[in-house]
């Protein structure tokens, strides 16, 4: 992504929540319904815009307001403020609030089947796979130790054998040799290395192990219980937006330039990139959002490694039977 994954660490949930920007009303429709999405407004969140942009919002009855993320928006603050029905997450985050502090989440989906976080490396300096990190130097984020450990362990790599330092979400240090490898992005981070000059390769986290969901979507038990059709009726149209861009990833980004996208500093190729790389980690052969038993099982497992203690019933499977 862009990335800060500073925007995945949930911090002082049950505090004040964070002021977040808003992007407007997105259409003129019967039922107020408010999205806080999780960072700043690039392709992660091109389904939503289509959806908005075409009408599908208003179609289903819903008025919604588009709450833009960022650095300093911790998006469960903004559910439990009542200041959004609904937001995107990450598991660990959500599950270990809920275990910890009792906050009253329940997960109803996931747009990333899975997670985009991964091993971002230079192909002139290849680490293809968690034992190519032994003996090399990994910057990673502070947030995200943790689950580097996780798949580190299960993998079968000591963490004693691989030299982790600090991260600030810059790539230069690796465009610049000064590290072998860093915990990134891989739907986005490859193009920035790309526009440096560099070629870059990547590895899912996910696939050596960490199996978890990212952008796990989120309500409060109240909210499911009092806006239940509403919550139905804004996946249904997100899903068909999320339908339609993953069509040709290429097609609509450039509809958003001088909308959705102004301001952000990002080229309309960099979200082109991002929009193509994160097809195949959204889509769902049962429909997007959707969580299998066995995906779910699998996140249960991957969280237990990094000592959260998940269960089954902290994701709600029954509101998507209804889209």
């Amino acid at each position: 992504m862009h990335l800060s994954l500073n925007r995945r660490h949930f911090m002082g949930l049950m505090g004040a929540a964070a002021t977040m920007p808003m992007m407007g009303r997105m259409a003129s429709a019967a039922t107020p319904f408010n999205f806080q999405a999780s960072w700043i407004n690039d392709a992660e969140f091109a389904g939503y815009f289509l959806a908005a942009d075409k009408g599908y919002y208003k179609e289903a009855g819903l008025e919604l307001e588009y709450l833009s993320g960022g650095p300093d928006v911790i998006p469960e603050s903004s559910i439990i403020a009542g200041k959004a029905d609904l937001t995107l997450t990450t598991p660990d985050t959500t599950i270990k609030a809920i275990v910890e502090q009792g906050a009253p989440f329940k997960i109803i989906g996931a747009q990333y089947q899975k997670n985009p976080i991964g091993i971002v490396s230079l192909a002139k300096n290849p680490i293809k796979q968690p034992k190519d990190l032994i003996g090399k130097t990994l910057a990673v984020p502070p947030v995200n130790v943790i689950s580097v450990e996780a798949m580190l362990k299960i993998s079968g790599v000591d963490r004693a054998q691989v030299n982790i330092v600090p991260y600030a979400y810059d790539p230069t240090p690796l465009i610049k040799g000064e590290i072998d490898a860093s915990v990134d992005f891989t739907t986005n981070v490859p193009f920035t290395i790309k526009q440096a000059g560099e070629e870059a390769t990547s590895f899912l986290l996910y696939d050596f192990g960490f199996t978890i969901f990212n952008d796990t979507v989120v309500v409060t038990e109240e909210t499911l219980k009092a806006k239940r059709k509403e919550i139905v009726a804004f996946l249904k149209a997100s899903r068909k937006g999320w339908e339609e861009n993953l069509k040709d990833p290429a097609a609509y980004p450039k509809t958003f330039a001088d909308t959705w996208f102004k301001g952000t500093g990002r080229s309309l190729e960099n979200e082109v990139y991002f929009n193509t790389a994160q097809k195949p980690l959204i889509e769902n052969a049962k429909g997007i959002y959707s969580m299998s038993e066995e995906a779910i099982a699998a996140n249960i497992e991957a969280l237990a490694a990094v000592g959260i203690t998940a269960k089954r019933e902290h994701f709600d499977t029954t509101v998507l039977e209804e889209v």
